[in-house]
């Protein structure tokens, strides 16, 4: 079965074309009729009045084509551009035109005016017939173009995950009845579904589809499901395969139809399926931007929806380009944010978004909706990871593992946590996939090259000893007292750069009062806290390390991320929170976006 959408100026007669063909009110969720060829195709009808366009666009989102009335008596109407205007931005690409109402004024004047306003759409071929639903003259015509339209729509994928955006819903006791379009995969009687933005698990009870019961259905199909104790339900929420979708809050996308970006207002509604979410916008490039939702979201990369401004009647279509879009807090992160987008496609497939992130699992790949790239590099048969990113972690890491050999040779092997940490990987497995010779992995320590080898893709024969300096009748500068104290500090710290030295090994130290005073004032150590004391840099390692996150997340989550306990996590985030790089939030935190 395919499913059309009505669209057309109020009063041209599109309910009354649905009742000529299929002989039901167009309201009915059963509105569906068999076409010659044994093909079925179901009705939504959008109304058609000015008021009416959210409800227009909550059915139009979801549907295979569109079903365009313009009446012969009055023509092309104000109402009728914008229904264009909106199934444009939708990307809705298939159509039959119907001039109606052929009973009450010569048709050819308003066909030809039809045709000169499609020009140049998505809409400009599509077959043309006159009728009248009083007469019931070209109704036949008419079914016989839906016919040749259903034979050319696109066949959706029985296996991709659901997604079934309900149009209308309503709740008698415990059982609760949703009616929409499944656009494409499986839905089965007992089926386990997330009934989006709660992700509540509810299962479905009983299916109804072309006025049949059915055990499953498959896209596109205007079904009737019945749940049970699935709370309150509304129009616009969604029934969505678990563990199929990122759901979120926020997204980059691409605006494809309308206005530029940088003259969108700020705050706008976008229209997804049949949901209606207020967002708030922040324009990136010429025709990229960051929208900020108030709900979460059940989406992949490539989806389509529609930007609305219902006081200056406004759109613009977007493409979503990035379900997981990195937080802009350093000055130019939005202007290097828009240059990263242009590059991009409408719809990224996987070694795009592998690009982006370097390394992930397969099943986060999945949950954007993208596949594993031909040419990434398999980990541990759970992740992956881009080929160029791969080799530049293995270049960093053979670079530390001299580096820190050369500053402790009776301690030359990094502990897998602190490259983990270093090298920005979400897990230690990852590190002991990244060694290979002439790296190794010993006890839970990762050991460079041999001494006095530098490797690297430069790498050249190691320098000769520099001869030794002539001794010099110029007496040293003593240390600063709290030198010796600091490169003790320092030690302690390489290994866990966020697990500070106790209270009681500062004192052993010396590393307190004016001691401590002087060396964080020439900058030699970061006290985040009374007791608590840090390398310098270390807070904007933290917000590296932190910016990985999912946003918000809490201050255990950061603890996990950064390797240390509860009360540093938290201790850090008052310190970037003085600081205005992150803020804090009902017990969760955020990194701030830049201005």
């Amino acid at each position: 079965m395919h499913v059309v959408t009505t669209a057309g100026h109020g009063g041209h007669g599109k309910s009354a074309l649905v009742r000529a063909l299929t002989g039901r009110r167009p309201g009915e969720t059963g509105a569906w009729t068999e076409l010659p060829s044994g093909r079925r195709v179901a009705f939504v009808d959008a109304p058609g009045d000015e008021r009416s366009v959210p409800d227009m666009l909550a059915v139009a989102a979801p549907a295979s084509a569109v079903l365009l009335a313009v009446a012969a008596d009055e023509g092309w109407m104000p109402q009728t551009r914008e229904h264009l205007d909106a199934l444009g931005a939708l990307g809705v690409r298939f159509g039959v035109l119907a001039v109606t109402k052929a009973d009450a004024a010569d048709p050819k004047p308003a066909l030809r005016q039809i045709r000169e306003r499609l020009a140049g759409t998505a809409l400009r071929g599509a077959e043309a017939v006159a009728v009248s639903a009083e007469t019931g003259a070209g109704t036949a015509e008419l079914a016989a173009a839906l016919d040749r339209l259903a034979g050319r729509l696109p066949v959706p994928d029985p296996a991709a995950p659901v997604r079934l955006w309900a149009d209308r819903a309503f709740t008698a006791g415990r059982q609760t009845v949703i009616a929409g379009t499944l656009a494409a995969g499986t839905v089965a009687v007992g089926d386990e579904l997330l009934l989006m933005p709660a992700g509540e698990r509810v299962r479905v009870r009983t299916i109804g589809c072309a006025d049949e019961p059915r055990d499953s259905v498959g896209g596109v199909s205007r079904v009737v499901l019945t749940l049970r104790d699935a709370g309150r339900v509304e129009a616009g929420m969604a029934l969505v395969t678990p563990g199929a979708w990122t759901h979120t809050t926020s997204v980059d996308v691409r605006t494809r139809f309308g206005e530029a970006s940088g003259r969108l207002a700020r705050r706008m509604t976008l229209h997804i399926g049949s949901a209606a979410v207020a967002v708030g916008l922040r324009p990136l490039g010429p025709d990229t931007a960051r929208l900020t939702l108030n709900t979460r979201l059940a989406l992949h990369l490539g989806d389509i929806g529609l930007l609305r401004d219902p006081e200056r009647r406004s759109i613009a279509g977007v493409s979503v380009l990035d379900v997981r879009p990195p937080t802009l807090v350093r000055r130019g992160a939005g202007a290097a944010r828009a240059r990263e987008l242009a590059t991009w496609p409408d719809r990224p497939d996987g070694a795009v978004v592998l690009r982006r992130h370097g390394v992930l699992r397969r099943s986060e790949l999945s949950l954007m909706g993208c596949a594993p790239p031909a040419g990434a590099v398999a980990l541990n048969g759970e992740w992956v990871a881009d080929p160029a990113h791969w080799r530049s972690l293995f270049e960093r890491l053979a670079e530390e593992t001299s580096r820190h050999a050369a500053a402790s040779p009776s301690a030359p092997g990094i502990p897998m946590e602190a490259v983990r940490l270093r090298l920005g990987l979400p897990s230690r497995e990852l590190v002991a996939a990244l060694v290979r010779p002439p790296l190794r992995l010993d006890a839970g320590r990762v050991y460079g090259p041999a001494a006095g080898r530098v490797y690297g893709p430069a790498a050249g024969p190691a320098p000769a000893p520099a001869a030794e300096p002539a001794p010099t009748a110029v007496a040293a500068t003593p240390p600063p007292p709290w030198a010796a104290a600091v490169g003790a500090v320092r030690a302690a710290l390489a290994d866990a750069p966020f697990e500070p030295p106790s209270a009681g090994r500062l004192e052993e130290l010396g590393l307190t009062g004016d001691t401590l005073a002087g060396a964080e004032r020439a900058g030699a150590v970061l006290r985040i806290d009374d007791g608590l004391v840090l390398l310098p840099g270390a807070d904007r390692e933290a917000l590296r390390v932190l910016s990985g996150l999912p946003q918000p997340f809490t201050p255990a989550q950061a603890g996990d991320a950064l390797g240390t306990g509860r009360d540093v996590a938290v201790a850090l985030l008052r310190h970037l929170d003085r600081l205005g790089l992150t803020e804090r939030r009902q017990g969760e935190n955020r990194l701030n976006r830049e201005g």
